[in-house]
């Protein structure tokens, strides 16, 4: 059964110096570090963007209404969430760069545009590189800060998704588990949410409205920004009880959002029960090797356990789906334990209409790079790259222990 997760911290043994983050865009700031540069020749157009207040497809639906292009001739290396100033590389196929500079958006700014040969692809990125203020620390942050940051330089960095995969109302895997039982009134039901889960009064009356069944005042009081969930409801009030031609109203893209939450909520459980031993690997894990992602069977724990010392390798986790690789012994007993836990099968995985997941494997923790760290006042302000797939927040709550 799929309920909410606790996250352990690696440095439960240090208390966190508080403070809170995200007080202002200029707070959190993120920039991609590409896995290569535009060429300056082919088809496809390189547009470096700095955006704030918006998500990556929003910035990428803004781009599309201005310049009158195709959606699908767009590409991006990773997504971004709307909190924040962003820095990210996204490829539009048949643009001149001097058009692409010339574009004036409302949360959107064009830094540079070259010419390159082929699409940006979802991944084609080293990782990211994060300056992040936290605000109200405590008096003790010059010295609890080194101490943890030691740990974690030595250890890693608990490579949880957390909290902020899970949407605005922590309900996306919640979304995707219904999916994956083809349970589509359920679908419909985890997309509208609960009242008390948002603040927005307007939002929080719509979500009561469709649950007491006043479908048509529901999509009335239903913000704009709530697009997946309006359409949604515009099919349901032309069609009561057609709750999966209802569901289909939803982007292709944000499907693929809600499933690849349940393989987050159950990667993070996987993460969560290994957090003490986080830096060894055992006889029957599927080593992840951190130059290049490759994963192999650990026949020896005691003959590995030097290389994943020298955080070469770490032992890997799961994201689940029909094809994924499976550990042995022990990291394979829990792994199963967790899947049948939560009422899954691996075959559910196996969906139609492009939206199989395959599953791969994922490292338990990640390096730390570029550390830097300064206090001011009661402010102390962050400076580290993480690997491509990794979330700031898994290294700043260890600092604060506030979430």
């Amino acid at each position: 059964m799929i309920a909410s997760i606790m996250h352990p911290y690696l440095t439960a043994g240090l208390p966190g110096c508080g403070g809170t983050i995200k007080e202002s865009p200029e707070d959190f700031h993120v920039e991609e570090i590409p896995s290569y540069l535009p060429c300056g020749s082919g088809e496809h157009c390189y547009l470096t963007i700095e955006k704030s207040g918006i998500t990556t497809l929003e910035a990428i639906r803004r781009i599309v209404q201005s310049l009158k292009v195709q959606e699908r001739d767009i590409g991006y290396a990773g997504m971004k969430d709307s909190v924040g100033v962003t820095r990210q590389t996204i490829s539009i196929q048949r643009l001149a760069p001097e058009k692409a500079l010339a574009l004036e958006l409302d949360g959107v700014r064009v830094v540079s545009a070259q010419r390159h040969s082929n699409k940006l692809k979802l991944g084609h990125l080293k990782g990211n590189r994060f300056r992040i203020v936290i605000r109200g620390v405590s008096a003790e942050a010059s010295q609890l800060v080194p101490a943890i940051l030691d740990i974690l330089s030595k250890r890693g960095v608990p490579n949880y998704f957390g909290y902020q995969r899970y949407g605005a109302q922590g309900n996306s895997h919640l979304i995707g588990a219904a999916m994956l039982r083809r349970d589509w009134r359920d679908c419909v039901d985890r997309l509208i949410g609960e009242p008390d889960a948002v603040r927005d009064e307007a939002w929080s009356a719509a979500i009561s409205a469709y649950r007491q069944g006043g479908l048509s005042e529901a999509l009335r009081l239903f913000p704009r920004h709530c697009r997946s969930e309006r359409d949604v409801l515009q099919r349901l009030v032309a069609r009561p009880g057609e709750y999966e031609k209802a569901f289909s109203a939803v982007h292709p893209r944000l499907k693929k959002l809600y499933l690849s939450a349940v393989q987050s909520f159950l990667f993070d459980q996987t993460v969560a029960q290994r957090i003490t031993a986080i830096d060894t690997v055992m006889t029957g894990d599927l080593a992840c090797k951190h130059a290049n992602g490759a994963c192999f069977l650990v026949e020896d724990a005691e003959t590995e356990q030097g290389r994943a010392d020298a955080f070469e390798i770490s032992a890997s986790g799961p994201m689940f789906g029909c094809k994924m690789k499976h550990p042995e012994g022990s990291a394979g007993e829990l792994e199963r334990e967790i899947l049948e836990t939560a009422g899954m099968s691996l075959s559910q995985f196996d969906l139609p209409g492009g939206l199989r997941m395959e599953g791969e494997r994922r490292p338990l923790r990640v390096p730390a790079g570029d550390l830097f760290w300064s206090v001011s006042g009661d402010s102390v302000t962050m400076g580290f790259a993480l690997p491509k797939g990794s979330y700031a927040t898994s290294l700043i709550r260890e600092i604060t222990k506030t979430f």
